[in-house]
Parts: structure tokens; C-alpha cells; sequence
């Protein structure tokens, strides 16, 4: 009893044990707990961070410097399969154009700071009923961030990173810079990158001219380019347009009003065209970086290209070869079409990119054969012989060298006119002799003929070395009225932010010949495909001008022309140097050149004329008046 009242010693012990200053210690507790966090967050940024790619070259595609290729028309160019258009900036847009893209994407992309908390959160939820990442949530600055910097590969490593990434850009760029880059980068499908190669290959238009309906149709593509593609899936792409236009109505970006306007307005789609043209990227893009040099910056490269020339090419080339396809067993084939100030505006370097990248229209060296003929006629003329003047066609020798007509067959007495229509090459030797090699030289190099040109008499039957490429070249001034060119395929290089590195300001070298002496050449050559060698180049509505040429034992036939201001050269021939029996200037070649100029030249109506006799003039004068009357 006597402990009555007394609290037990264990009790005062626990009451002595408590803390005392409760709250203090809580907030302590509470630093502690948010200090740690921090670090751990600091640690996995850091570790997250060790392997992000390097920020200094954004404004770049895939890190390193890039290429855009233009047209002549703008239109971007494809780079084996993949296009990128000019690089365009946020002002140079419509409105809606940007407005639909963020209505369907990003319709807070202005009040984020790059995450959007509420869209990552409604992801996290779908993702873990799902159990796995089916669902982004991403804004435009993290989808930048993805293509930028990273794969497309969906792992919860990546999507930090993403938002690390997305963070540094909220911080280093302006909202307009970010839309802008992301407009510039984003893929449409079809091999298109940024809106404009996506406006050029869906709508044939710049990005500038784009309508709402097809702002909205484009924005559409971005979830699924492929699936949603217009040219594959038009009914779902249409569906997918329609949800976008009323997205941009909810945004307030589009009134009703509009919107129903720009349903009822038709989408046209571009037609399919040929827009590979690799050869000619393979050349343009070597000449780029030969400009460039050692520039480190991204390169926009305007180009001589012509989408329809080069359409033209290709089907002309393979109809033509279609058409002779028994003489050209394992033979190959090439064509380059300028104008006529020398611009490329197309190139086949091959009967199959897939099967041969050498591009045989700028690569191959081989001989012209009687194609280089027209130069030693031209020096003539200069030299002052006239097209009617007599040569004797009959068997030559100059020392032990003895050259053969075709077929071994010769004519006598003939004008200079027939010895070039019939390319006699007896007849030429003399005419060559008589004038001498050295005017011819001089006269090939005035006309741009490129490489070495032989001293020997055999100077004159085209057995100097010269690519489809650059004897076009040599012709152009046949076309332009006596005017040397240097065949070229840059208008202008500049970086993507406009400093000019090169612009073409001049493009005729020098007076190769006198107009006189053009103009009587020219009419010669007509000839040529009127009634001598290359009557299977014949255009109709055109007065074409050309000659063809084989080499020995034909290993290279070739037809180099000009019809209304186009220039054109044919090679055919086998990658071996071998033989092709019986194949010439005058058939293939000639033939293929047909089909490409005529359908690189706007057709022409042709009045039906009486059929005339079948027996072939001896006077080729005769015959050209038989012709015109």
C-alpha cells in the first residue's frame, strides 16, 4: 500500500523517451526525405543523361550536315527514296497550316512548358492497364525531342530521356522555333520529310499555297503516315481530315462557317510521276559537296532539274528500248537532255538503278564515233567551204591508215551536205585533210568538246573518248546559235540560313563558231534526219537536227541532237566494250532519242502530206525540195 499512488518506473522512462519539438522534427524528416528524392532524381537524370545525343547540331538532320535538293520548279527532290522540301519558316505559312497540325496534336502546345502532366498521367494509366506502352501522350516539343535525338524504340529509358530532351528545348528555344523545327522534320510518309516535300508530293504545291482541307488532310497523316497515307487509304485519310477540321473547330482555330466550306472543297491529289531520277541525285549531289567543301552546315542545293524532262527520259528510254529490245541483248543504255544553255534537266544513267548505279550518262567514257563528225564539217565551214562543195567519196589511206565506208559501199563525187546525211567516212577524212586536224581540234574545243583529241587522221571518225553528258555539251551550241556552255546541274548552294555560297550568274563561255557557220551545219544535220543515216530520229512537228555514230565493230552507237531547244545525247552499248553485231547509230539509238524528245516537247499538230515515191533521191538537194513542196 505503501507504493499507492507512485506511476510505475518503465512508464516515466517511455514519456521521457518521446521527442520533444514535434513539428520541427517532422519538417526535418520531411527535408531529409525530399533531399534524398532530389538526389535520386539528380542521379537517374545524370545516368539517363550519359548517353543523350549531342544538342549542338539541332537544326541538323540525323546530326550531321544535310542536303535539301530542289527542282528547277522548287519541288524537293527525292534522295533515294526519302524527300526533304526547303527548309520553310512559321511566317512564311497560312495560318490554319500550323493551326491544324496543333488542333490534332498539340492543342496546349503554347501553355506547356514541353510536358504536358495531365496528357502523361492519362498515358501511365492506359499503359499499366494494358501492361505494356501503348499510349505517348507526348507534345510536339517531346515528339521533336524523338525525332531529333532519338529511335523511335518504346521503353520507359526513352521516354525519360524524351523528357529531359524536351525540357533543354522549352529552355533554349522559343515556342516558334520549336513548331518550326518540328514542321521542318516531322515525316509525312511516301518518303516525304517536312511540309513542304509533303505538300509538293501530295499536292504538286509549295507549303506556302496550301488550303485548310489540305492542312487538314496533311495533319492527319501524322498519327499513322503510312496506314493513313491519301495515295493508299484515301477513305481513311478523308475521315482522318475531317476529324482534324473539327479539331480546329473545338480549338477555336476555325469557325463552323469555314470549316463546312473547306469540307465541300475537293482535295486533288497529285498524280503518281515518275520522281526517282537517282543518277541524276548521284551527280548533283557530287557537285554539291564539291562546292561546299569542307562547309560545315546544312546545304540547300537548287537544281536544273525537270521533273517532265526526265519523266520523258525514263519512259522514252525504255520504250526505245522496248522497241529494239532483240538488238540490245546485255546491251546497256544512257541519255542526257540539256538545254540550250547548257542546264541539265535530265539523266539516265542506266537501263536500272537497282541493277547498276554507274551512271554511264556522266561516268562512261566511250567513242562518239560519226557523232563527232558535225566538228569537222563545222571547221570547214569556219575555214570557208561551203555545204555544197565536192569531195570525192572513194577508198582513202593517209600512210598505212585506210578507213572503210559502212558496208564498204561509196558514192564518188559527193556535196559536203551528202558525205555528212550518209556519214561517209572516206569523204570526211578528205574533208579533214584538206582543212586540217588542227582546225578540227580548235573547232572541237570552241564547241566544248571535253578530254584528249587525237592527232592522227582518225581524228575526224570520233575515236576520242567522251560521255553521253558532256557531248551533249559540245552539241548545245548547235542549239543556241554558236555559243559555247559548260553543261551544269547547280543554279545556287546556300545554308539553311540563307548565305549564298554559289550562284550561277553566267552560263555562255565563249562564240564557239559563227552563226552563219551554226546555221549551215545546222541544216546539214537536218538532213541527216530527213533523208541520211538518222531518219528513225524523226519528231514530228519538229525540225530536229543530229547525227549518228557508231564505233568499230559497233561497241558504242549513239544519236546527239537538238529539237526545239532541247539537246539531246543516246549512248547504247555493252559495260565489256564488247561488239553488238549489226546494231548502229541509225537504229536504237536513234530511236530511243525519238521517244525522249518527243515526249520532253510539247506536241505539235502535224498536216497530213501526200504520200511521196518510195525511191530515194540521189541529190539530196532534190530530195529536200521534194520534201518541202
Amino acid at each position: 500500500m505503501a507504493n499507492k499512488g507512485r506511476k510505475p518506473q518503465h512508464a516515466s522512462r517511455r514519456r521521457q523517451a518521446r521527442p520533444s519539438g514535434g513539428w520541427p522534427r517532422l519538417a526535418t524528416d520531411a527535408a531529409v526525405a525530399v533531399a534524398t528524392a532530389l538526389i535520386c532524381c539528380f542521379g537517374l537524370a545524370l545516368h539517363l543523361g550519359r548517353d543523350l545525343p549531342e544538342t549542338s547540331a539541332l537544326w541538323r538532320h540525323s546530326g550531321g550536315p544535310q542536303i535539301t535538293l530542289l527542282a528547277a520548279d522548287g519541288a524537293p527532290l527525292p534522295v533515294h527514296g526519302a524527300a526533304s522540301g526547303a527548309p520553310i519558316r512559321l511566317a512564311d505559312l497560312p495560318a490554319h497550316v500550323p493551326q491544324a497540325i496543333l488542333a490534332v496534336e498539340d492543342r496546349n502546345f503554347y501553355h506547356h512548358f514541353g510536358v504536358n502532366v495531365i496528357s502523361i498521367i492519362r498515358a501511365a494509366l492506359v499503359n499499366l492497364r494494358e501492361g505494356g506502352v501503348v499510349q505517348g501522350g507526348s507534345t510536339i516539343t517531346q515528339q521533336l525531342a524523338k525525332n531529333v535525338f532519338l529511335s523511335p524504340e518504346r521503353t520507359l529509358r526513352r521516354k525519360a530521356q524524351e523528357l529531359i530532351l524536351a525540357l533543354w528545348l522549352e529552355g533554349h528555344l522559343t515556342k516558334d522555333e520549336i513548331l518550326t523545327l518540328y514542321l521542318n522534320r516531322v515525316y509525312f510518309g511516301a518518303g516525304a520529310y517536312g511540309i513542304d516535300a509533303a505538300s509538293h508530293r501530295y499536292f504538286g504545291k509549295p507549303a506556302r499555297d496550301l488550303s485548310v482541307s489540305e492542312a487538314a488532310l496533311l495533319a492527319g497523316l501524322l498519327r499513322a503516315p503510312s496506314k493513313l497515307a491519301p495515295t493508299h487509304n484515301p477513305e481513311k485519310a478523308g475521315r482522318r481530315a475531317r476529324l482534324v477540321l473539327d479539331q480546329m473547330v473545338r480549338a477555336g482555330f476555325l469557325s463552323e462557317r469555314r470549316a463546312l466550306k473547306a469540307l465541300e472543297q475537293p482535295v486533288r491529289l497529285s498524280s503518281a510521276r515518275l520522281n526517282t531520277s537517282p543518277y541524276f541525285v548521284d551527280y548533283v549531289l557530287r557537285e554539291a559537296r564539291a562546292i561546299a567543301g569542307d562547309i560545315d552546315a546544312d546545304l540547300i542545293v537548287h537544281t536544273t532539274f525537270d521533273r517532265d524532262v526526265q519523266e520523258a527520259a525514263e519512259v522514252g528510254l525504255a520504250a526505245g528500248v522496248a522497241l529494239r529490245a532483240e538488238d540490245l541483248q546485255g546491251a546497256e543504255a544512257a541519255a542526257a537532255i540539256l538545254d540550250r544553255s547548257g542546264a541539265v534537266l535530265a539523266l539516265v544513267g542506266g537501263r536500272d538503278y537497282r541493277y547498276s548505279q554507274f551512271n554511264r550518262a556522266v561516268q562512261a567514257r566511250r567513242q562518239p564515233g560519226s557523232a563527232f563528225k558535225p566538228f569537222v564539217y563545222l571547221a570547214a565551214i569556219e575555214s570557208g567551204k561551203r555545204a555544197d562543195d565536192r569531195v570525192l567519196d572513194a577508198p582513202v589511206r593517209v600512210g598505212t591508215w585506210a578507213p572503210d565506208n559502212y558496208k564498204s559501199r561509196f558514192y564518188g563525187d559527193v556535196s559536203y551536205r551528202e558525205a555528212l546525211a550518209r556519214s561517209l567516212n572516206a569523204a570526211t577524212v578528205r574533208v579533214q585533210e584538206t582543212i586540217g586536224r588542227s582546225a578540227v581540234r580548235r573547232t572541237a574545243r570552241a564547241m566544248g568538246f571535253e578530254g584528249k583529241l587525237n592527232k592522227g587522221p582518225a581524228l575526224a571518225l570520233g575515236v576520242d573518248e567522251v560521255s553521253p553528258l558532256w557531248l551533249a555539251g559540245a552539241y548545245a551550241p548547235f542549239a543556241n546559235g554558236g555559243y559555247k556552255v559548260r553543261p551544269y546541274v547547280i543554279n545556287r548552294v546556300e545554308t539553311a540560313d540563307g548565305d549564298v555560297l554559289f550562284r550561277r550568274d553566267s552560263v555562255y563561255l565563249s562564240e564557239a563558231a559563227s552563226p552563219s557557220s551554226i546555221r549551215i551545219v545546222n541544216e546539214m544535220m537536218r538532213g541527216v534526219v530527213i533523208w541520211g543515216t538518222g531518219k528513225a530520229a524523226a519528231i514530228p512537228g519538229y525540225d530536229a537536227a543530229g547525227k549518228t555514230g557508231t564505233s568499230q565493230n559497233s561497241r558504242d552507237a549513239w544519236f546527239a541532237g537538238h529539237a526545239g531547244g532541247l539537246v539531246g545525247a543516246v549512248w547504247v552499248g555493252r559495260d565489256d566494250n564488247g561488239p553488238m553485231p549489226g546494231v548502229t547509230g541509225g537504229g536504237p539509238p536513234a530511236v530511243i532519242w525519238r521517244e525522249v524528245m518527243g515526249r520532253a516537247l510539247p506536241p505539235r499538230y502535224v498536216a497530213p502530206v501526200q504520200e511521196l515515191p518510195r525511191a530515194e533521191p540521189t541529190d539530196p538537194i532534190a530530195a529536200l525540195l521534194q520534201i518541202e513542196g
